[in-house]
């Protein structure tokens, strides 16, 4: 976090943790797979299972909690993007939500909540 974020987190008698999780908040999308493809090809893309809180696991990444990613990674509910999966999303024209944490591009499906049938790309 920026000396600014602190300063104004100070301010406005807001956690700094909080006011970083708001701003990953605000920065997450959705992203179509196509504009993905590049990253996946530079190994940038990890895929967060949709029982994470994309939001959660990026302030992880954030704030370098290696205990917890390592957790995450040993679970199998985070990894970096496989071939299988890019491939199932390229060909399904998948969309995804995505949330940037330097040089990381984080990725999950969504699920449908709705109460109709799911599909690859639904959420």
């Amino acid at each position: 976090m920026s000396t600014l974020e602190t300063e104004l987190a100070s301010e406005l008698d807001v956690d700094p943790i909080e006011l970083q999780r708001i701003r990953l908040n605000q920065e997450t999308a959705r992203i179509p797979w196509a504009e993905l493809q590049r990253f996946f090809a530079q190994g940038y893309l990890i895929w967060v299972h949709d029982d994470l809180d994309l939001v959660e696991m990026a302030l992880r990444f954030t704030l370098d909690d290696a205990a917890a990613i390592e957790a995450e990674m040993t679970r199998g509910t985070l990894s970096r993007v496989s071939d299988d999966q890019a491939r199932g999303w390229f060909e399904s024209q998948s969309s995804l939500w995505a949330v940037v944490v330097k040089p990381w591009i984080l990725v999950q499906e969504t699920r449908c909540t709705s109460g109709s049938t799911q599909t690859p790309a639904q959420g």
